[in-house]
C-alpha cells in the first residue's frame, strides 16, 4: 500500500502549535511566540512536539467529511458502535480482551492524569515517574498538591535500563501512592519488555502503590518489536492499573482531545468516575468519535506504512551521525516516532547546546533537560516527517557543530 508521506504539507495558517508557534520553558500556555514559518533556509524547523507532519488515514478524513456535511455539531456521546471499535483494535493489535465497561473516555490523557492524581492522593502525597521522562508528569504532581520523586532510568553503553531495586525503595514510603509508568517510554523510545513490567507490576502491587499506564505511543512500534499491555499481565497488574489510551499519536489525531482511559478494576474505576465528574471534564468531541472509530476500524495499513517511513527515518539519522557526526550518538528506538540523542561528548551546558540547535541550526527540538536533570545534554527529535525535512536538519546539525 502507497501512501505519500515525502510530499511537505505546509502547516502555515492551521493553528499549529507545532510550526507557528515558540514555547519557552516546555509550560504550555506560557510564553508563547509566533516562530518562523518563512520557507528557505531562514524557517525554524519544527521538530518537537509530538505530532505528525503526515496527512490522517484517508478512512478517517472520510468519515469525518461526512460528519461535517450533516452540518450540526451538537452534544455527543459514544455508542456501542465506538466500544466495538476500540475493544476490537486492543484485541487484534495486543491481545488485550478489552470489556466495554472498563472503557472511561475523557479529552486527554494528560487531563486523564490530573484527575487521577486529584483523585488517589492527598497533599504531600509521593508520585513516583522515571526521569528522563515526558515532562507533564512533573506538572500533574505538582498542580495537584504531590511530590514528585524519581526512579531514575540507568543509562549504560547507550541504553537504558529499569532500576527496580531503587523502585522497591521508593514504593516502599507510605507517602508514595502513584507510580506513572511511561510504556513505550517517551522520550527514549524504549518498549519495555514482559518481565520487567511485571517486576514493576509486582513491586507496586506488595506496597500499595496504583499504577498509571501512559500507554498513548503502544500503537507505534518498529518492524518485528512486540508490545506488552500492563494489563494482560496476570491479575496483580490487572487489578492495580489505570490504563491511559487514545488514538491521538497514532493516527495524527491529538487536536481532537479525545482518549480512551482503560480500568479492569471496578473499584479503582468508580473512583476515577467520581474524580473525573468532580473535574466537570466535557463531553466527548464529535470528531474525535467519528474519527477514533474510523482510525481503528481502517486506520491499521495506514499505520503500519507510517512506522515502516518511520524506521527508514531513524536509520537514516544513525547512519548520518556515524559519517558526519561522530560525537552524537542515536539512543536505538523501539516504539514511538520521537528519537532520543546523547550530545553530552558536545562538552555543552544545556543554555548552550539550545542556543547552539535553536539559534545556530535553526532546529526546534523538546531540550533533553526538560525531561529531568537526567536529560541535560540529550535531545529530543520527532522524526514523523517528510524525509526532506530530516535530511535539512541533519545537515544544519552538521554544519552548526563544525562551527563549534
Amino acid at each position: 500500500m502507497y501512501i505519500d508521506f515525502d510530499t511537505e504539507i505546509d502547516r502555515e495558517g492551521t493553528n499549529s502549535i507545532k510550526w507557528e508557534f515558540h514555547n519557552h520553558g516546555g509550560v504550555p500556555g506560557q510564553h508563547w511566540d509566533r516562530a518562523s514559518r518563512r520557507h528557505g533556509a531562514d524557517r525554524t524547523l519544527a521538530m518537537w512536539v509530538a505530532d505528525m507532519d503526515f496527512r490522517c488515514p484517508e478512512p478517517v478524513i472520510a468519515a469525518m467529511r461526512d460528519r461535517v456535511e450533516h452540518g450540526i455539531f451538537g452534544y455527543s456521546n459514544k455508542t456501542d458502535s465506538y466500544f466495538e471499535a476500540v475493544a476490537a483494535w486492543f484485541a487484534r493489535r495486543q491481545g488485550w480482551p478489552v470489556q466495554k465497561e472498563w472503557i472511561v473516555t475523557t479529552p486527554g490523557v494528560v487531563p486523564t492524569l490530573n484527575v487521577v492524581v486529584r483523585g488517589f492522593t492527598q497533599p504531600g502525597d509521593k508520585v513516583i515517574v522515571q526521569r528522563p521522562v515526558y515532562y507533564p508528569f512533573f506538572r500533574v504532581a505538582k498542580n495537584n498538591g504531590a511530590e514528585i520523586v524519581s526512579n531514575g532510568l540507568i543509562y549504560e553503553n547507550g541504553d537504558y535500563r529499569m532500576d527496580l531495586e531503587d523502585l522497591e525503595r521508593k514504593a516502599a514510603d507510605p507517602k508514595a501512592k502513584l507510580f506513572i509508568l511511561c510504556s513505550p517510554h517517551n522520550p527514549i523510545g524504549k518498549v519495555w519488555g514482559a518481565e520487567e513490567l511485571r517486576a514493576v507490576a509486582e513491586v507496586c502491587a506488595r506496597h500499595g502503590v496504583l499504577v498509571v499506564a501512559d500507554e498513548i505511543h503502544g500503537d507505534l512500534l518498529f518492524p518485528d518489536v512486540r508490545f506488552t499491555a500492563f494489563a494482560t499481565l496476570g491479575s496483580v497488574a490487572a487489578d492495580n492499573t489505570i490504563v491511559c489510551t487514545a488514538p491521538s499519536k497514532t493516527f495524527n489525531l491529538a487536536g481532537l482531545h479525545t482518549s480512551n482511559v482503560i480500568i479492569p478494576n471496578q473499584a479503582i474505576r468508580e473512583r476515577f468516575q467520581t474524580a473525573l465528574a468532580t473535574s466537570s471534564m466535557p463531553g466527548m468531541n464529535p470528531f474525535g468519535i467519528v474519527a477514533t472509530e474510523a482510525a481503528y476500524r481502517e486506520g491499521e495499513p495506514w499505520l503500519n506504512s507510517v512506522m515502516q517511513y518511520v524506521a527508514g527515518n531513524a536509520r537514516r539519522m544513525t547512519e548520518f551521525f556515524a559519517a558526519e557526526l561522530p560525537k552524537l550518538k542515536v539512543v536505538q528506538p523501539e516504539g514511538t516516532y520521537l528519537l532520543w540523542f546523547d550530545c553530552t561528548a558536545l562538552g555543552l551546558d544545556k543554555d548552550q547546546l539550545e542556543s547552539l540547535m535553536l539559534d545556530k541550526a535553526k532546529i526546534y527540538f523538546d531540550e533533553g533537560y526538560i525531561f529531568g536533570d537526567e536529560g541535560i545534554g540529550f535531545e529530543r527529535i520527532n522524526i514523523a516527517c517528510p524525509r526532506s525535512i530530516l535530511d535539512e536538519a541533519l545537515s544544519r546539525m552538521r554544519d552548526a557543530i563544525r562551527s563549534l
